[in-house]
């Protein structure tokens, strides 16, 4: 099973893909989420320019936030700079698309803009939005047509395990999905957490920055996506705090600090015991429990774990991670 790293795009993410490369990850991805990060394309850019070895890409692309030429051009140039290292995943969008008070993109307009999106790469002409376009580049413009570029799908539900099954290469799945895995070659699963040090309470403020923003995660889910937010520890006090907010505005309190640190919500959450549901949102734990989770993963069909850490240290937390996943038997 390969081990690769994915991070909120920062100002500082190219230097944690650096780090990624030197404690010997395998692919980094970064996330798509223009309302609190900087262009994905540009650090992934100066990424492939710090780096020489790992693996890149955008994890998750969401369609509706671009034209796909514009996306294709992106993955051309990165290719230009990474050659044989890129791969692309998209999504419907979560916080890509929910933090700016956008729906989802529907499978079937996902489907045909990833269609449309390989078909450019090879140097097709596509029909979009009314008009005929074909990618232009001139030499030193990009690389010469065709251009091969694995594609993930992120996907949940079985509309969207068909789409990918039909379109991808790889299934990109997240919150312990692993149901589709086995259908798939390249099946990635992306994680959050951190190794526990031996006696360390999951209330730590350790814990809290590494560990919080990851299981924060599934109360902004159970939010969105019609599920009970009350039912998971301190998710009375959470929605308590969303609430306050006038309702258009909503969406903002629950995406701020989106996987990066805990927001107003999550940290009244925390307070209330939020957690308490860590080892079940997370891969938290010790390095021995952290290998026997990813063990189950890899018995699951998940060939990739994509392991996002946050906190002030991220580049103990990456080091942790890997250490304890290389303990994993292999096969």
């Amino acid at each position: 099973m390969k081990i690769s790293s994915q991070f909120p795009t920062s100002l500082d993410a190219p230097a944690h893909i650096a780090v990624s490369e030197q404690l010997g990850y395998d692919r980094a991805w970064l996330f798509d989420t223009p309302q609190q990060s900087p262009d994905v394309w540009m650090m992934l850019a100066l990424a492939a320019e710090r780096t020489q070895r790992i693996g890149l890409g955008p994890g998750v692309l969401v369609p509706n936030l671009r034209q796909p030429m514009v996306n294709a051009s992106g993955a051309a140039a990165l290719c230009a700079l990474a050659p044989g290292r890129v791969a692309v995943a998209f999504g419907t969008g979560f916080t890509g698309a929910r933090a700016m008070g956008a729906k989802s993109t529907t499978w079937a307009y996902l489907g045909e803009y990833v269609r449309v999106f390989r078909a450019l790469l090879h140097g097709e002409i596509v029909d979009w939005g009314g008009g005929r376009m074909r990618m232009l580049h001139p030499v030193g413009h990009a690389p010469s047509r065709p251009i091969d570029v694995p594609v993930l799908i992120s996907a949940l539900g079985p509309k969207g395990f068909a789409v990918a099954k039909e379109l991808a290469d790889g299934l990109f799945t997240v919150n312990g999905e692993t149901a589709f895995a086995k259908e798939f070659t390249w099946a990635a699963l992306g994680v959050h957490g951190t190794v526990l040090a031996e006696g360390e309470s999951l209330d730590s403020p350790r814990v809290r920055a590494a560990a919080g923003p990851g299981n924060a995660l599934a109360y902004h889910a159970a939010y969105e996506f019609g599920g009970d937010v009350t039912t998971l520890p301190g998710g009375q006090a959470w929605l308590d705090v969303v609430n306050q907010v006038p309702e258009r505005e909503r969406h903002l309190a629950v995406h701020d600090q989106h996987l990066v640190a805990l927001n107003a919500a999550d940290r009244a959450a925390w307070a209330a015991g939020s957690w308490a549901a860590i080892p079940t949102t997370t891969v938290t734990g010790s390095a021995a429990q952290l290998a026997d989770r990813l063990a189950e993963y890899a018995e699951q069909g998940i060939t990739e774990i994509v392991y996002q850490p946050t906190g002030p240290d991220i580049a103990h937390e990456l080091e942790a991670f890997i250490t304890a996943a290389r303990t994993v038997p292999a096969g």
